[in-house]
């Protein structure tokens, strides 16, 4: 079924695949963002997520892609998918991170639900768990890092994205809406499998993500499956392949730089630390593109 969806940060790295994935599947997508996407099939409207004015406007507005359309008129809207933020630390100063993310969050979840819209998806993040940004490495509480885990991040970005968390827990609770977390694992675009080798050769190097990955296209299906899926609440779903990104047994990586880190259900082989089995039972998420169908093993 074609949905109507406005997405904040469609032109960003993760934005842009899950964008494109979306108008794969049918949907029709207006992208609200401070740059152009470079997509013959999305109109780009200029808007600055932390001015709650421009946000109101923009997802009130039409959707369509030609000032010279037969009509001009609003549609309503199936879904606000919210992926625009400042990306990591070390970009800007960490008060603008956290004054961007929160505020920026803040005024999308209040715009959409003042407006009607039923459906909000917003992208967290795996620095939620507090290994990624830390100030030096730390161990988690446990493995697989669940939904369930009691995030205790230490840094300025993961600690917007659990502001958000609660930002849109509140909302969901005041009127109803449905509203979902997704954290994401590390994105990887289509053309970033050739970094694959030189990570194998130091396995340690992704210590810090706890080895996760989402492939930017399965990245686009389960944002595709939130959306569709309703009845929910607020809800936190992990996004990870079912991989690790290591050509190493997931019990192997544990043993050699986790050694000392409870590990609290059974997994398979090759399996993720940043469960995605809440997605895969709830939402029906199946991830199509692990790095094994891209990259040649010695």
């Amino acid at each position: 079924m074609s949905k109507r969806i406005m997405f904040t940060g469609g032109s960003g790295k993760a934005g842009r695949h899950v964008v494109q994935y979306l108008v794969e599947q049918g949907c029709q997508v207006l992208n609200i963002d401070t740059k152009p996407l470079d997509n013959p099939k999305v109109r780009t409207l200029i808007t600055d997520i932390t001015d709650s004015g421009q946000v109101f406007n923009a997802l009130s507005s039409y959707m369509g892609l030609h000032e010279f359309d037969p009509s001009l008129r609003p549609q309503p809207i199936d879904a606000v998918v919210h992926f625009a933020a400042i990306p990591r630390i070390m970009i800007t100063t960490d008060n603008e991170v956290f004054r961007i993310n929160a505020l920026g969050t803040y005024n999308v979840i209040e715009a959409a639900v003042k407006l009607g819209i039923r459906k909000v998806v917003i992208a967290s993040s795996e620095t939620t768990y507090g290994l990624v940004f830390a100030n030096e490495p730390r161990d988690p509480q446990y493995f697989p890092l669940d939904e369930d885990y009691d995030v205790d991040p230490m840094d300025s970005y993961a600690l917007s994205k659990v502001v958000n968390e609660k930002t849109a827990r509140a909302f969901a609770l005041r009127n109803g809406t449905d509203i979902y977390a997704l954290r994401i694992g590390n994105v990887i675009e289509p053309h970033e499998y050739s970094l694959f080798p030189k990570w194998f050769a130091d396995p340690g190097f992704r210590k810090r993500i706890a080895w996760s990955y989402v492939d930017a296209r399965d990245l686009g299906q389960i944002t595709l499956r939130a959306i569709e899926k309703d009845g929910l609440g607020y809800q936190v779903f992990n996004a990870a392949n079912d991989d690790t990104s290591s050509d190493l047994p997931t019990a192997e990586l544990l043993k050699r730089f986790y050694p000392s880190v409870p590990v609290k259900a059974e997994l398979g082989e090759y399996e993720t630390l940043l469960s995605n089995r809440k997605a895969r039972d709830i939402l029906g998420f199946r991830p199509e593109h692990s790095w094994r169908k891209y990259v040649k093993q010695a």
